[in-house]
């Protein structure tokens, strides 16, 4: 939509569509809910991303004063980023591949060692349009959550365009986080 309230200038709006708003909004609730608890455990969060490409660090810090429980996000989009920067075994890309419970479980281990935050969330998968396969279509995602030692991993399937795919990830990303700290905080109790 082209906008011409001027004869100087003319700008273009950007019209949102009322799903995508309210997952903007669901999202950044969820990531200030991570704040509150994480706050509470007087813990840390780190993220290791590939199909998001920093969309969960994104939210994380669209939180003001986030910087008391975000440290440190890792986009590692490439297989050799993930090696690299979290010591993710190659060999792991040609057995079992990118989008995997062992690649997103290694990335978590990583993002904590390397940042030394309590919490921890992964995620690698394919966002499309192209790259699924018969084994692992578009809209597959694997996510991992780290908590002190402990990992947990699980694939979603998630449907729609490559946006709704990593909306629907980050989304579940930060559900995750806040399932896992919600249990230390009851663990607490």
């Amino acid at each position: 939509m082209l906008c011409l309230a001027s004869a100087i200038c003319s700008c273009t709006v950007v019209l949102i569509p009322p799903d995508q708003e309210m997952t903007v909004k669901e999202i950044t609730q969820l990531a200030a809910e991570l704040g509150r608890r994480l706050q509470v455990l007087n813990a840390h969060v780190t993220t290791a991303e590939s199909c998001t490409g920093g969309g969960i660090a994104e939210a994380i810090t669209r939180i003001p004063g986030s910087s008391a429980w975000f440290e440190a996000g890792y986009v590692t989009y490439s297989n050799r980023q993930k090696t690299e920067q979290l010591d993710v075994p190659d060999e792991l890309f040609s057995t079992v591949g990118a989008v995997s419970r062992e690649v997103v479980e290694a990335m978590v281990k990583g993002a904590q060692a390397k940042s030394r935050a309590r919490f921890a969330v992964a995620v690698s998968g394919v966002a499309g349009p192209d790259g699924g396969s018969p084994s692992k279509p578009v809209g597959t995602v694997w996510l991992a959550w780290g908590v002190a030692e402990q990992s947990f991993s699980e694939v979603q399937y998630f449907p729609g365009n490559r946006d709704e795919v990593r909306r629907q990830t980050v989304k579940a990303a930060l559900e995750g986080l806040l399932r896992h700290a919600a249990l230390e905080i009851s663990n607490q109790g």
